[in-house]
């Protein structure tokens, strides 16, 4: 009996170190992206020129992030972002949340083969969009403006989170609301007073979640405004490379620039964000 449990000790101490070397160089992998851009933002262009993209840096400078916020116009282009990623993300929010309580709260005609329309519309790829969403906003006389951006981002994040509110509210129980109906309450007011509140944790993923997809967005943008003065970030680094010569200091400064913004949200709505992914796992 000892001698087995000495044995199942050391397998139990090395599973958890290959366990412990696996996150590890997993998690190398994955920063290293991060490391190499924050490397080369505080390089000279020189210096990579000279030692190669790849080097550590003799010295250490900030003006590619002076460089970026003025010459590469990230002080435009940031806010044009938030522009796009506010109006869009409360539209989504606003618009799924009704859907969502009107499929899980009434039972009318059409309501399946509606629910429907918005799984099937969460499995259609983005190129097979690109043509017709191009041509309807030219015919509409959207292309090259916020609100047709707006406007694209709302309609396909729709499905989806009307997807993720309607399973969540179909978990409440109806009780509450025919106790609010006793005491006179309307549907807008359950919808905005009950339903809303009880929902908080999968709002707060949500939003992290939509902030995130909808700022970082390139396909859309790249379609949907031409003008450089509206475009949003991930555009607007974009457009910094050059045909013959790219400053390759300044574009990773304004990169590194515009995931702050998204680091903010989910350093903020973290824990809203993982209760919300952990819905029923205690269940």
């Amino acid at each position: 009996m000892p001698d087995y449990r000495s044995r199942r000790k050391v397998r139990k101490k090395i599973v958890s170190w290959i366990v412990f070397f696996t996150v590890l160089l997993v998690t190398t992998v994955w920063l290293t992206p991060i490391l190499v851009a924050l490397f080369t933002s505080v390089r000279d262009y020189d210096d990579i020129i000279l030692r190669g993209f790849f080097a550590l840096p003799e010295e250490v400078s900030f003006d590619s992030y002076f460089a970026a916020w003025r010459q590469g116009r990230m002080r435009q282009y940031l806010p044009n972002s938030f522009l796009i990623t506010l109006p869009a993300l409360g539209a989504t929010l606003l618009l799924s949340s009704l859907s969502a309580y009107a499929i899980s709260r009434f039972r009318f005609p059409g309501r399946r083969p509606i629910y429907y329309m918005f799984i099937f519309g969460m499995m259609l790829p983005l190129q097979i969009l690109m043509i017709p969403v191009f041509g309807l906003s030219n015919a509409m006389g959207l292309y090259d403006t916020y609100i047709g951006l707006i406007a694209i981002h709302t309609a396909f994040f729709l499905g989806f989170n009307t997807f993720v509110l309607k399973n969540y509210m179909s978990t409440v129980p109806p009780q509450i609301f025919d106790s609010a109906h006793i005491d006179g309450c309307s549907e807008l007011r359950i919808w905005w007073q009950i339903m809303l509140p009880l929902t908080l944790p999968a709002f707060a993923a949500l939003a992290t979640l939509l902030f995130t997809w909808i700022f970082n967005d390139y396909l859309w943008a790249l379609i949907l405004v031409r003008t450089g003065d509206k475009m949003p970030v991930t555009t607007g680094l974009a457009s910094l490379q050059g045909e013959f010569v790219t400053d390759w200091t300044v574009i990773m400064a304004g990169s590194l620039v515009g995931t702050i913004p998204t680091l903010m949200v989910f350093v903020f709505l973290q824990r809203y964000f993982i209760e919300g992914l952990t819905l029923g796992a205690n269940k």
